[in-house]
């Protein structure tokens, strides 16, 4: 949470029934897609509603699912983002969205039937613009299940406030988010240069505008991870390469936790060159014994894996268990490194290949 004792201004509030436009990004979705859009549907609003699919060219089928979704129900609308790229496509729909209230969603999630009036009643309440609340990740296999433990967990993604707090107030960022579009009018749209935390630069610029982002609790998405762990690493390798992008850009107003990571990379390279030089008998006698200390974090942050692994969070069976050792230390190395080589050399462009299919070129 930030502080927010300093002046504030109050974003707009449309009438009661002044329409919501739901905006979602769409690349190879096809096993998730539908349900993440009946539950937009399924929201019960007072005013008008619209959902703008900005859809990538997929290879899985995605298209089909959604062209059959706007046939039978007018409220959806398919917007082309040839691109393939998530602010790209979100700024294409926010461009065609008719209601000014937006509401940003994610094809592997699925919203409560009441969440978006609670948000809105939290926008009007505290006239934020913007209001986001808890992502609650789960899991259909034993994989999938330990992502979703690692996501939930301040172990897992670092402790912001959308993976599990508690206290109501103003927020450094917000998850998906609930918009005003007047106020993307005025600060701008989505930064299409960034291509992972693009939401994190939005609600930056939102903020020095002297609006509120807001994170409320009581509102909860379900969010459904990435099913293999080759997707996993990818997907986290490239959003710890934007991290390290936006540090190069935006220095200290990235939170401390975004280092963690990154350090724990640091320590395990250390580890590595130590030990070898001491398998060698190259680092030998009180020397050797001074460097065995670059073992103790690293030893530390084994226990700590293991302790999670083996607790109550652990998972259903042994295998759950297994895949949350396992995971654990992927998203912190995969997102450590990429954070590495972002803030070295730029993120250069990279592209989160976790939702492209196998064998779908770049684009």
């Amino acid at each position: 949470m930030h502080d927010d004792a300093r002046r504030w201004r109050p974003a707009p509030v449309p009438g009661a029934d002044a329409g919501v436009s739901f905006v979602m990004p769409v690349l190879n979705e096809r096993d998730y897609l539908e349900r993440a859009v009946r539950s937009v549907l399924a929201q019960e609003l007072a005013g008008p509603t619209e959902i703008l699919l900005a859809l990538a060219p997929s290879t899985d089928g995605t298209e089909a699912v959604a062209q059959r979704l706007a046939d039978a129900d007018p409220r959806i609308r398919l917007v082309r983002n040839p691109a393939a790229h998530i602010p790209v496509g979100l700024n294409i729909a926010i461009r065609a969205a008719r209601f000014p209230t937006i509401v940003r969603v994610d094809a592997h999630s699925e919203l409560q039937p009441t969440y978006t009036a609670a948000a809105l009643a939290t926008l009007a309440r505290v006239e934020a613009a913007n209001v986001g609340g808890v992502m609650r990740a789960d899991g259909r296999t034993p994989f999938q299940r330990a992502v979703a433990r690692a996501y939930n967990s301040r172990i897992g993604l670092g402790g912001g406030a959308y993976h599990g707090g508690t206290e109501e107030g103003p927020a450094e960022s917000a998850y998906l988010g609930v918009m005003r579009r007047a106020v993307l009018d005025e600060v701008g749209l989505f930064d299409e240069g960034i291509r992972r935390g693009e939401d994190w630069e939005l609600n930056l610029r939102i903020r020095r505008a002297g609006y509120r982002v807001w994170f409320d609790p009581r509102l909860e998405v379900t969010y459904w991870p990435r099913e293999s762990w080759a997707r996993l690493v990818r997907q986290f390798r490239a959003t710890g390469s934007w991290r390290g992008e936006l540090v190069r850009r935006f220095g200290r107003r990235n939170g401390m936790r975004f280092f963690a990571p990154p350090a724990l990379v640091l320590a395990v390279g250390a580890a590595l060159v130590v030990g070898v030089l001491q398998l060698t008998r190259v680092l030998s006698g009180w020397p050797s014994a001074l460097a065995s200390v670059v073992y103790l974090p690293v030893a530390a942050y084994a226990l700590l894996i293991a302790a999670v692994g083996a607790g109550r969070g652990g998972g259903r069976g042994t295998r759950d268990r297994l895949w949350t050792l396992a995971v654990l230390p992927s998203m912190h190395l995969a997102w450590g490194v990429g954070f590495l080589q972002g803030v070295l050399r730029g993120a250069r462009g990279t592209v989160d290949t976790s939702r492209l299919a196998r064998n779908t070129p770049l684009p």
